[in-house]
This record gives C-alpha cells, structure tokens and sequence, in this order.
C-alpha cells in the first residue's frame, strides 16, 4: 500500500501536482446524525471538482470515522478516484489492517516511532491537523474529550474549519 503514496511524492515533487488534504475528526458515539454522510459527501465532491488531487484522511475510531469513509466512497464512485485517495490513518498497526487494505486507498502509519498506545491516538489526531489543509469536524460545542480538542488544535493553528455540528440540518 505505501509504494503509491512513494509514486505520488515523486509526481508531486516533479510535477508539481497540488495536493488538497482533507482531515475528518469527530465523536466516537453520534446518536440521529444519519444526515451527517450527506453532507460530508457533498463537502468531498466539491473538493474533488475543484482541486487537482484531494487526500482524504480519516481514522476508524467511531461513527464519525464510518460516515466519512462510506461517503467518500460514494463521492469517488460518483465522480471517479483519479484525483482522490481515501486513506486511513492509524495511530499504530492492528489485527485488521488487513481487512481495511481492501477498502481504503492507503493506510499511513505516522506513530511508527514507538509511541505508547495510550498517547498514540491523540499524536496521530496532531498529525492529521498539521497535515490538512481542511478540517472536517462533528464536535459538539458542549461535550469535551479528543475531538473538541483537536478542533481547538486545528482552529488556533489557522487551519479552515467546517463543524457539522453547529451547521444547521
């Protein structure tokens, strides 16, 4: 799975192809939100159409993880994966990796320095953050945790951001 991301760094480098990066965060549990996948497909189809190359990155922590991944998998099959990678982004290797390879475009590992478990998590969220030009967000303005913190993250490092929380339905 990584020798195309190898692929892609030497087109970027030598090409200079632009690459939009989108970074997708929120709650682990979201109760009625079924409308969210909508909206975020809509939100990837317009940075498809109007971006050379979109990287799409996503963790696989909860239900927000799961919109996103099923809507960006209807957004490529909608307008076609030629300019667009969905890719997986794992605090640290696990028993289904496997499994996910046959989904996602890629999975990146960016805490293969050792990072210990519990810190694992929260140091890929940053990761994320530090390499988006987009944060895609559902956190909810009164619930506290990972999410409204890496909101917080993104927002003071003056990265754009979009809360599908706060959004009107």
């Amino acid at each position: 799975m990584r020798s195309f991301g190898c692929a892609l760094f030497i087109l970027q480098r030598y090409c200079r192809v632009k690459i939009y990066r989108i970074t997708f965060i929120g709650h682990r549990k979201i109760l009625g939100q079924y409308c969210l996948e909508d909206k975020i497909k809509e939100i990837i189809k317009e940075k498809i159409l109007s971006n050379e190359y979109v990287e799409l990155y996503v963790g696989r922590n909860g239900d927000f993880d799961i919109f996103v991944a099923s809507a960006a998998k209807k957004a490529q099959k909608a307008l076609g994966d030629s300019n667009s990678r969905l890719i997986l982004v794992q605090p640290y290797p696990m028993k289904n990796d496997q499994f996910y390879e046959k989904f996602y475009d890629e999975i990146l590992y960016p805490n293969e320095n050792g990072t210990h478990p519990k810190a694992a998590i929260t140091k890929r969220n940053r990761w994320m953050i530090d390499n988006a030009d987009l944060l895609v967000a559902y956190a909810e303005p009164d619930r506290e945790g990972g999410t409204a913190a890496m909101f917080k993250y993104a927002a003071n490092k003056g990265i754009e951001t979009v809360n599908l929380a706060t959004q009107d339905n």
